[in-house]
């Protein structure tokens, strides 16, 4: 396998975005020097990602181009950033090198045995476990992913990146700016196939490129039996995963333990019973992805289920942050149709009473594309009883705006209309903290406050808020 020269340095602009991050840091974590920008930083009052990154060697500088320096062999940008912004001006000025995300991605996968973990929904949470579970067996894995384990976060680290000292890499593989394409791994997973930042048929071909790059290299390719348009792209059912007897990797007799799930795992002639401390029939689904690859790896189904039953979640991915006065608390990056409806059924599986969702959409072009799939999806997903008060209901915040240049001709309030419309229970607060308050009134002992969006960093602190608010409760 080729490698990246130690000589090389990267310049980072976006730095503090979970998917930037998770590059620059593994890089610094293989001996590489780092720099990067981003609009958060602050000279005077920096962030916790700011001084999380520079306590790792990471150079952090503010957006204004005095950080672009003729020492950095190459600078890194994502499809967010445009070109009017003050270091790609300074990056071209001084001839360099100018590599997407998705090229030092591609760099860094063939540089060692890497692991791509790709499908529209459950990447992050599946990557995390699979490195949970080759960490727990001793292997030393590399990880670069979207989302921060709570494991590492509560050692003082953003989670989202490792540099380990094994031979394979976990990777979180993104379909929505051409990162999946470019990837040649050792072992593919895909996990579904549902829309989401692009239609169907362009996903189909994205994951058909990828699906070739795994097999006609003789290298192995797993996937989800129990999704459609998955399960289409099987090269072999040795470790593809599901519920039917045909597969390799066998999920059988679910339930839900109050907030956790148990099932057990058919593999070969073994089986072997899991508890996960999460809700869910998903995270099933999610743990047999992990497991397959674990045991493609070489860890045992014992090893694995161990591993499992100790795996902490990860940042803002269904984390249940308490129960207070009866009132249960969930956090969720949900942002897609799919994602949405997976999460809210999964917290109706342990709600007695109503579930009080609230959804905050990111970006105006992908909450126009997506209009009518999550109206669609929200309806079929909400409970509705013999009783009004009794109705699950939704609440819509403004839509969140990276910046750029966009076309702001669809709000919150257009989706609230629509589901009005539908006979769901939906409301909008253009303020998050009034909508919060509102939510904490109406709940009751045994309900649910899901709280459901993507990309916007101020999300975890919106929902401590939520959290403040019932802790407050009297």
């Amino acid at each position: 396998m080729s490698s990246i020269p130690l000589s090389e340095s990267y310049f980072f602009i976006g730095l503090a975005g979970s998917g930037m991050s998770a590059i620059a840091q593994y890089l610094a974590g293989k001996g590489h020097s780092i720099g990067g920008s981003d609009r958060q930083f602050s000279s005077t009052t920096p962030p916790l990602v700011q001084k999380q990154l520079q306590e790792m060697g990471i150079q952090c500088f503010l957006q204004d181009g005095s950080g672009v320096s003729a020492t950095y062999s190459a600078v890194v940008v994502s499809s967010a950033i445009e070109d009017t912004n003050p270091d790609i001006v300074q990056a071209k000025a001084l001839g360099l090198k100018i590599l997407h995300r998705s090229e030092i991605l591609a760099l860094i996968s063939k540089s060692v045995k890497t692991i791509a973990v790709s499908g529209t929904s459950g990447k992050s949470t599946v990557t995390a476990m699979i490195f949970h579970v080759l960490d727990y067996a001793g292997l030393s894995p590399s990880m670069i992913t979207g989302a921060g384990l709570v494991s590492l976060e509560k050692k003082g680290k953003i989670g989202n990146a490792v540099a380990g000292f094994g031979e394979w890499l976990v990777v979180e593989a993104d379909e929505s700016d051409g990162t999946l394409i470019r990837y040649e791994p050792e072992i593919g997973l895909i996990l579904n196939l549902d829309k989401d930042h692009k239609e169907l048929t362009e996903l189909n071909e994205i994951f058909t490129t990828f699906s070739h790059h795994v097999v006609d290299r003789g290298k192995t390719l797993i996937v989800n039996d129990a999704h459609p348009r998955a399960k289409e792209f099987s090269a072999g059912r040795e470790f593809d995963f599901g519920s039917e007897n045909h597969v390799g990797v066998q999920g059988t007799d679910f339930s839900a333990i109050g907030t956790g799930i148990r099932f057990r795992v058919r593999y070969q002639n073994e089986l072997v019973r899991f508890d996960l401390p999460f809700p869910g029939r998903h995270n099933m689904e999610n743990a047999l992805a992990a497991t397959a690859v674990a045991l493609r790896v070489g860890v045992s189904l014992k090893t694995i289920s161990e591993a499992l039953s100790s795996f902490s979640g990860i940042y803002r991915r269904h984390q249940i942050l308490g129960t207070f006065s009866g009132i249960t608390l969930v956090d969720d990056f949900a942002h897609n149709p799919a994602k949405i409806a997976a999460s809210l059924r999964s917290v109706e599986a342990f709600t007695e009473g109503r579930v009080i969702a609230w959804f905050q959409p990111h970006g105006y072009g992908p909450t126009r594309f997506l209009r009518k799939d999550l109206v669609s999806e929200i309806k079929g997903a909400l409970r509705v009883s013999n009783t009004d008060s009794q109705n699950d209901c939704i609440f819509f915040s403004d839509i969140y705006y990276a910046g750029g240049t966009v076309v702001k001709d669809i709000s919150s309030a257009d989706l609230v209309d629509d589901l009005l419309e539908e006979g769901v229970e939906a409301h909008y607060f253009a303020d998050r903290k009034e909508c919060a308050k509102e939510m904490v009134r109406l709940a009751e002992p045994s309900d649910c406050i899901l709280l459901m969006g993507a990309r916007d960093p101020s999300l975890g602190e919106f929902a401590l808020y939520v959290k403040e608010l019932l802790e407050n409760l009297k």
